[in-house]
């Protein structure tokens, strides 16, 4: 089966990719690293003007959705450009108060939803099983924690910490905070939220793995030795075709997990993409040869990014046994 985007998805990623070029996101994602969020905030204005903020949101919460092949559209061109902030946080923070209103408990997605939609709030969350932090709480204007079957509103975040990822920065919510729901709900729409996470994820993955692979080609036809560009050389060419297919190989596992929102299919893109992902990153770094190391050269933006997002909301080991047990699950239930 193949999965192939439509004239106007593969112009909604055109207009992205040129806007975002425009915009200088490696300038905002060092300042991000930094603390200094104001460059970072000025691309996000921008995304939001693009809809992007609103194609998770349904539209009787002033969203244009749910859109799960537009989200994945959009987050493969964030990753390509290496955009910092929240976004997968607001993405997952939508889908868990969007699943909640579905479940009867409409009153978080009202007062929350139509803001995170125009982009106005950005938010952040922990759920369980996606560890103790929440990425970029320092700059999220709404912090969710759900624990124990509860949906709280945190009061704040303890201290930041760096990850590998230097613009990936981490910080605990702190206990307590305003109850926004509780009941067996709460689970449900947690692992929805979870899906939409690892999915929007993998598309980031994906994108940032396509920038790796381009920015290594380039350089690779204008780096010399022994008098001849690099990139004739076999073992240059053939460990740069074994990225390529393994991006190639994703990029349908994504689109699909899209198009189904099947937890089996969303676990399988994780995997598939977060691999692809860091295999792109090892081989930049090898072929960028010493430069490669250097927090000064651009590439290490995307290098520290493919190794977090391979990470990020579980390992692939994690990922992987999701996998088998849907599997396990499906052929269960599967007619003898």
């Amino acid at each position: 089966m193949r999965f192939l985007l439509d004239a106007e998805q593969r112009e909604f990623a055109r207009s992205l990719g040129m806007m975002l070029t425009a915009a200088d996101t490696v300038t905002a994602t060092r300042a991000w690293s930094t603390g200094d969020h104001a460059p970072g905030r000025a691309v996000w204005a921008r995304l939001a003007e693009a809809g992007v903020f609103a194609l998770p949101v349904p539209q009787e919460y002033d969203g244009l959705g749910p859109l799960p092949v537009e989200t994945v559209v959009a987050f493969v061109e964030l990753g390509r450009h290496a955009v910092p902030g929240p976004a997968v946080g607001t993405v997952a923070a939508a889908a868990l108060l969007a699943r909640l209103a579905e479940l009867g408990d409409a009153g978080p997605a009202k007062r929350f939803l139509p803001a995170l939609a125009s982009g106005a709030v950005s938010a952040t969350l922990t759920l369980p099983g996606g560890g103790p932090y929440a990425l970029d709480a320092d700059a999220a204007g709404l912090i969710l924690a759900v624990a124990d079957g509860k949906l709280r509103l945190a009061p704040g975040h303890a201290r930041v910490r760096r990850s590998l990822d230097p613009a990936r920065r981490l910080a605990a919510p702190l206990p307590g905070g305003e109850l926004l729901a509780t009941g067996p709900a709460v689970p449900t729409a947690a692992r929805h939220a979870t899906d939409w996470a690892a999915l929007a994820t993998a598309a980031q993955a994906l994108g940032v793995g396509c920038a790796l692979l381009d920015r290594t080609v380039a350089y690779v036809k204008q780096r010399t030795q022994f008098g001849t560009r690099i990139g004739a050389f076999q073992a240059v060419k053939h460990r740069l075709a074994d990225v390529l297919v393994r991006l190639e190989f994703a990029r349908p596992l994504v689109l699909g997990a899209a198009l189904t929102m099947a937890p089996r299919d969303i676990a399988a893109a994780k995997v598939a993409a977060g691999e692809a992902a860091y295999g792109a990153a090892r081989a930049a770094l090898q072929l960028h040869g010493a430069i490669g190391y250097t927090a000064e050269f651009d590439l290490s933006l995307w290098l520290t990014k493919a190794r977090a997002l391979r990470s990020a909301w579980g390992d692939p080991g994690v990922w992987r046994g999701k996998v088998l047990t849907e599997e396990a699950s499906r052929a269960r239930h599967r007619p003898s």
